[in-house]
């Protein structure tokens, strides 16, 4: 029965490994949740099957059963995303960043668009020298905005996502939206590409290192949080 069982449980973790991304490792330092978020974050639409996609109603309950399991001691979030959706995006950020459990996030690849606020909805953040993390404003589909109303509305999220970032990193929001509105960085449209340094430098992530870095700091911090 006993094997039964365990074989059961690892069929179950493979499981979760493919269609999630996601995995739970244990040791003596303590039990860690990691949870990636790779290519489109995708929300209310459904994406092309030819595109990768992280989605939310997989994860939202994911990560409130990581918070109230007595299984897991910590998140690792691991991220490469191009954005995506942008409300689904938030509320994933949003969420990591009321947790009481320690997390931390490691950008890889990339971070861009929506996936700067999910990059730093956690207690501490890292990004690798080679990964890059793409500011820019709000788009919708086209380059004109209809109409009065269609522009607020998308200013006020503009906004809130800048309240988000600046409120869960270090960089102010002048910084912020000067490299949101620059010129002159991505070829016909405007934003600003920071790559590991730079955006260690900026503010918007808190420090330049890798896997053993971003574990090393999350079993210091579930380390204190058992003390």
């Amino acid at each position: 029965m006993s094997e039964n069982k365990d074989a059961e449980m690892k069929k179950q973790e493979r499981e979760q490994i493919v269609e999630l991304g996601s995995d739970i490792t244990k040791s003596s330092k303590g039990s860690i949740y990691t949870l990636t978020i790779i290519g489109q974050v995708e929300g209310h639409m459904i994406a092309p099957e030819t595109v990768k996609t992280t989605k939310y109603e997989h994860v939202l309950p994911l990560l409130a059963g990581i918070e109230e399991s007595d299984d897991v001691d910590g998140l690792l979030l691991l991220l490469n995303t191009v954005g995506g959706d942008i409300e689904a995006g938030l509320a994933i950020a949003e969420l990591i960043a009321g947790m009481k459990k320690p997390t931390v996030s490691l950008v890889l690849g990339g971070g861009h668009s929506i996936g700067i606020p999910l990059a730093v909805c956690t207690k501490k953040s890292f990004i690798t020298p080679t990964a890059s993390m793409t500011v820019h404003p709000v788009r919708m589909t086209g380059l004109v905005v209809g109409a009065p109303q269609t522009f607020r509305y998308f200013q006020r999220i503009q906004e809130q996502i800048a309240d988000f970032v600046t409120a869960n990193s270090r960089i102010s929001r002048e910084d912020f939206e000067h490299y949101m509105m620059a010129t002159g960085e991505i070829a016909t449209d405007v934003g600003t590409i920071l790559y590991g340094k730079e955006a260690v430098a900026s503010g918007l992530i808190d420090k330049l290192g890798g896997l053993n870095d971003a574990l090393s700091t999350l079993h210091r911090m579930i380390e204190k949080q058992k003390k």
